[in-house]
């Protein structure tokens, strides 16, 4: 038997054994289960599952992960399910359950607690000892990272998720402290919602250092920096540093922080500023 664990929305789970046809609806989960070396395993995931591109090239697609086919996951023959709280629709994770289906739900808001999930899938699958291997590799990298010397400047940065309204993220957020720990200081961090709307006056008046454009959720593409141009006194904007970068890097839990914590670093450091930061207003 597996050794039982509380998932993040409070259930436990125990499986009688080690699952050998999982289902993951969630992008960066599927990479990990496939660095776990359980890609034989993964039956199903998501159309946004992109990761590792060889390996799920012939798996079967469930569909998005807030509209999941949950018939074909059934049909699968599922003995586990990996879900997550934000990322999936808490009505499809209990109907599964009532189907007996075991979902294991996860929601990590830190980079710790992103490679802390690490551990518990290798716990629920019984990839333990891989799983640990990957996560101790990953401490090391973070506490690496976060070891900047004392007093160096921090940049000012704005990320976006999405366009048409402007949305951003607040401090309670997975991606807030990918950037805290590379070294910026998000400009929106203290606003009361998760993922508040602002608007480019806003952004302005924040005054960053350094505006992030990701891929995903919203593809943002070199043609959206023409939506600051009329902000000249915005830092980002004077001194051209805005950047297109790759979404996973931001919010991708997992094996991807490694190349987080090597690409991030350097791009906030070029932007950071000697001057004080300022309020966000």
């Amino acid at each position: 038997m597996v050794a039982p664990i509380v998932d993040a929305s409070g259930v436990v789970l125990a499986l009688a054994a080690p699952p050998r046809r999982i289902v993951s609806l969630v992008p960066s989960i599927t990479e990990i289960l496939f660095a776990l070396g359980l890609g034989q395993a993964v039956v199903g995931c998501t159309i946004f599952c992109t990761e590792p591109a060889g390996g799920v090239a012939g798996t079967t697609r469930v569909g998005g992960e807030k509209d999941p086919r949950l018939d074909l996951i059934r049909a699968l023959g599922t003995d586990l399910v990996v879900a997550n709280v934000e990322e999936n629709v808490r009505e499809h994770v209990e109907s599964l359950r009532r189907w007996g289906i075991p979902v294991f739900v996860t929601y990590p808001r830190t980079i710790a607690a992103g490679i802390e999930v690490v551990r518990q899938l290798g716990q629920v699958t019984g990839a333990s000892t891989r799983a640990g291997e990957i996560a101790a590799a990953l401490e090391r990298r973070l506490v690496e990272g976060g070891a900047r010397p004392r007093g160096r400047p921090r940049a000012r940065g704005f990320c976006p998720i999405w366009r048409r309204p402007y949305m951003t993220i607040n401090r309670d957020t997975y991606i807030h402290d990918m950037l805290a720990v590379c070294g910026g200081d998000n400009v929106f961090a203290d606003r009361p919602a998760r993922y508040p709307e602002i608007t480019l006056a806003e952004v302005a008046a924040a005054r960053p250092d350094v505006i992030l454009l990701p891929d995903e959720p919203y593809r943002f593409r070199r043609v959206h920096a023409a939506d600051f141009a009329s902000y000249p006194e915005i830092a980002a904007v004077r001194d051209d540093r805005i950047h297109l970068v790759d979404g996973k890097l931001l919010s991708w839990y997992g094996p991807r922080i490694e190349h987080a914590l090597a690409i991030l670093p350097p791009l906030l450091a070029r932007a950071a500023r000697d001057d004080p930061p300022r309020d966000a207003g």
